[in-house]
């Protein structure tokens, strides 16, 4: 069978065997594939550095008769991540895209809009100021899986939340508003609902060189998060792991 080719962004490598790793991978031209790299700890020429998560390759791979996983022959590093000086809020902001895609994507789904999403967002992901990418992936990946509701009205009443307190809560799927929340509801403000409406109508380079200090948009990021786990039914490990990183 011929070799496949696709730009592809590393999501998640696992140990298989002595010297083999069992990739997880999204592809352009596929979506999510999963496969094997043999001897990938031990082959410099075929893989190098390219199996680092979040490591954008061209990767050469070919799909088995009656087997789930790819034979994965060889990588070719377009961008890594370790170009660039990799601290601890960086290494945690970088997973929690990684786990985002692996989670929220399907196997084998091509999905163009969310990987210009994702290399838009990693273009980003330069330093140590993560809560502006970090943000904008959070929205953005919410709404391309169907998962965002209406941020401008009562999901109980339909009343227009513009100009008005909204709330939301774990167990809803939208925001309400001060008559109709419920018990220990969380409150989202006017400007990070304003926010939110921006970075619809713009890219992600836009948004830099802006100081962004971790308080704004925690709110949205609190409600998207909430949003995200209730539909996936299961915790964000990363969306933790960023909670507890300083401002």
């Amino acid at each position: 069978m011929a070799l496949k080719e696709s730009e592809a962004i590393v999501l998640r490598t696992y140990p298989l065997r002595e010297s083999d790793l069992l990739v997880t991978m999204f592809t352009r031209s596929e979506g999510k594939v999963r496969g094997v790299a043999r001897a990938a700890k031990k082959s410099i020429r075929r893989f190098g550095g390219a199996l680092e998560p979040l490591t954008y390759v061209r990767a050469y791979y070919e799909d088995r008769e009656r087997q789930e996983l790819a034979r994965l022959d060889s990588f070719e590093v377009l961008e890594s991540p370790l170009a660039s000086e990799v601290g601890y809020a960086r290494a945690v902001a970088l997973a929690h895209v990684a786990e985002l895609l692996d989670e929220l994507l399907p196997d084998r789904e091509a999905n163009d809009a969310v990987f210009r999403l994702a290399l838009s967002v990693l273009a980003r992901l330069r330093g140590a100021d993560v809560w502006m990418p970090v943000t904008y992936f959070e929205l953005w990946m919410t709404r391309l899986m169907g998962y965002l509701p209406e941020l401008s009205e009562c999901m109980v009443c339909g009343r227009t939340l513009n100009g008005s307190r909204a709330y939301f809560h774990a167990l809803s799927d939208g925001l309400m508003c001060p008559e109709d929340k419920r018990l220990a509801s969380s409150e989202i403000s006017a400007e990070s609902r304003t926010l939110a409406a921006q970075m619809f109508r713009a890219p992600v380079e836009s948004f830099a060189g802006v100081p962004w200090p971790k308080s704004q948009g925690a709110d949205l990021r609190k409600f998207l998060i909430q949003t995200l786990q209730r539909n996936i039914e299961k915790k964000l490990v990363t969306a933790g792991m960023l909670e507890k990183i300083g401002s």
